[in-house]
């Protein structure tokens, strides 16, 4: 798995060099271990991709490890669930963690025993005011320093007594927490006094009922970092501010970890059309806006594998947009670029008909079928072919059809001339209407010395259409998704984003399909010729085949934008 994805040839970003310098001046021994750390609390968005790929990627590229690590220090929001889906999608993406796998939770014996030792310092004071009472009269603001907690004043003694009763489950949730002493003037209110222990009485879904304590985010992450021997330890740029809390930590302990790992920080993967909020996505599968945590119009990595997006493309993007310290937004047209480039080299080729208009080929026998020679990948030669049935009865796009065609439109039309792909010319002869004027049947002739799509005296035609057979064809659900929001940047300037869902962020339609297609396994991914790529849902039976698009063949949206002046 690792070793065959694509970070041999990386470009050397400013985190890439800084590694490079460090293993120069052999500042960590040469060593090069990094870490991800999700909260189990979710599922992983495209956005943990950039950071997946650098930590996993700096570590490979540098014959190092990295930890997948679980900061599970949240009991009321975590559960297994997301901890298996975590893992698989890290495997998914193509790393390998393998022996290392880590929890936050199994160190916090050793972490309590390290707030015991702050406390011991005079580092860390219980504080039994209310989280109204800290933000409204003692945390102070940008412009005014902060004033002392009753409990700074607490003895040593009373503080570890206090802190031992916690632990005991003594207090209700909320009644103190432990707070780390540093300055209540500090500039950044970060580093006012911030609590790195609070009481929950929440069953852990690793540990149980044991603890009804659990260190705050900002303590445990540098102590789970020098714990597991982490040298290098990215982060995305909303952490800049929190680096002096998780340097504090590590200094008031130093005595315990040389060589500290070292937190950097660079930009996050933002996509336009789209939200990256955990609460945001939550509250959307919660409130049935979508089906779920693989729904595929999100932007989990789960929905995105089921909606067929390879994680090949996800690579690209990441190595695209690179590795800055400049917050930005991408355009979502960038990953659906990156989609494309990798499907088009690989997927094969079928037909499917996806809004069907039954045409008669009169000339044709009835019950006779006639097979034809189908390309499977233009752009793989060793993907060989395979047969198509031509028949009487047909059906093509209503799309490729017009009664009246405007000037360039070389489709369909009465008295017109088209190439069926692979098959022969076929000339609209009479067209049925029904009673009230909607075309349900074109009548048409085809030559058969156009066998393969040429004609023999050399005469031309502009336009090609696909088609299949409507006898020999099989009825497939098929799920066009779009683009979830029809905002650049949902929930922007106040906007609530639930109002910005794109309606026709999905349209499930009765299509027809090459019988080769209803044979496919779950996942895979095919190209329906002109219409776009396309995916087995894991909803797919034999008797009823359900596909997903994964992308259109074409960036419809930048076009749309272009004429709408956007």
């Amino acid at each position: 798995m690792a070793d065959s994805i694509e970070t041999k040839n990386e470009p050397l970003d400013f985190i890439r060099e800084m590694v490079e310098e460090d293993k120069k001046t052999n500042l960590f021994g040469g060593r090069v271990v990094t870490r991800f750390p999700p909260e189990p609390n979710g599922y992983l968005h495209i956005g943990h991709a950039k950071a997946i790929c650098l930590d996993f990627g700096v570590a490979q590229e540098n014959g190092g490890v990295c930890h997948l690590r679980f900061d599970d220090t949240n009991p009321t929001k975590e559960d297994t669930e997301y901890e298996e889906s975590i893992i698989n999608d890290v495997r998914w993406l193509g790393f390998d963690f393998g022996e290392h796998l880590y929890y936050a939770s199994d160190y916090f014996e050793k972490m309590y025993e390290c707030a015991v030792e702050l406390i011991r310092r005079g580092k860390a004071y219980i504080c039994d005011l209310t989280a109204e009472q800290w933000d409204n009269e003692y945390r102070g603001d940008l412009s005014t320093p902060g004033k002392d907690s009753p409990g700074r004043s607490r003895s040593v003694e009373e503080n570890l007594d206090l802190f031992r009763r916690m632990r005991e489950g003594e207090f209700e949730d909320g009644a103190m927490v432990l707070r780390a002493r540093i300055d209540m003037s500090s500039p950044n209110i970060n580093m006012r006094d911030p609590v790195i222990y609070r009481i929950r009485h929440a069953h852990h879904f690793r540990h149980g009922d044991k603890w009804c304590i659990y260190p705050m985010y900002d303590f445990a992450h540098p102590l789970e970092d020098a714990f597991e021997g982490v040298t290098h330890s990215f982060c995305t740029l909303e952490f800049e501010i929190h680096r002096p809390l998780y340097d504090w930590v590590l200094d008031s302990l130093g005595y315990t970890f040389p060589n500290r790992p070292r937190q950097t920080e660079f930009s996050r993967l933002n996509l336009t059309a789209t939200v990256m909020s955990k609460r945001k996505l939550l509250q959307l599968v919660k409130e049935h806006y979508v089906n779920g945590w693989d729904d595929p119009r999100m932007p989990t990595l789960s929905g995105m594998r089921r909606r067929g997006i390879p994680a090949s493309a996800i690579r690209r993007l990441c190595r695209t947009v690179g590795v800055t310290k400049f917050d930005g937004i991408t355009d979502v047209a960038l990953l659906e670029h990156c989609i494309r480039e990798e499907l088009n080299a690989t997927a094969p080729r079928f037909l499917a008909v996806l809004d069907p208009l039954k045409v008669t080929i009169t000339n044709f026998p009835e019950g006779g079928v006639e097979p034809l020679e189908a390309v499977n990948n233009p752009e793989d030669p060793a993907a060989g072919s395979r047969k198509l049935a031509f028949t009487r009865e047909l059906y093509i796009e209503r799309a490729d059809f017009m009664m009246e065609p405007p000037k360039g439109y070389f489709r369909l039309a009465p008295g017109r001339e088209v190439r069926l792909r692979y098959g022969y010319f076929i000339k609209c002869e009479e067209v049925i209407t029904d009673a009230a004027g909607e075309v349900v049947e074109l009548r048409c002739t085809f030559d058969p010395a156009t066998r393969g799509g040429n004609a023999p005296d050399a005469r031309k035609v502009k336009g090609t259409i696909h088609w299949v057979s409507a006898t020999e064809s099989v009825p497939a659900e098929v799920r066009l998704y779009d683009r979830l929001f029809t905002a650049e940047e949902p929930g922007a300037n106040g906007a609530n984003f639930l109002e910005q869902l794109n309606p026709d962020s999905v349209k499930v339609i009765e299509g027809r399909l090459e019988p080769a297609l209803a044979l496919l396994p779950a996942g895979s991914t095919v190209q329906f010729e002109r219409l776009g790529y396309f995916t087995v849902d894991p909803d797919t039976t034999l008797e009823r085949p359900v596909f997903n698009r994964t992308v259109t063949l074409k960036d419809s949206w930048s076009k749309q934008n272009a004429k709408q002046g956007r």
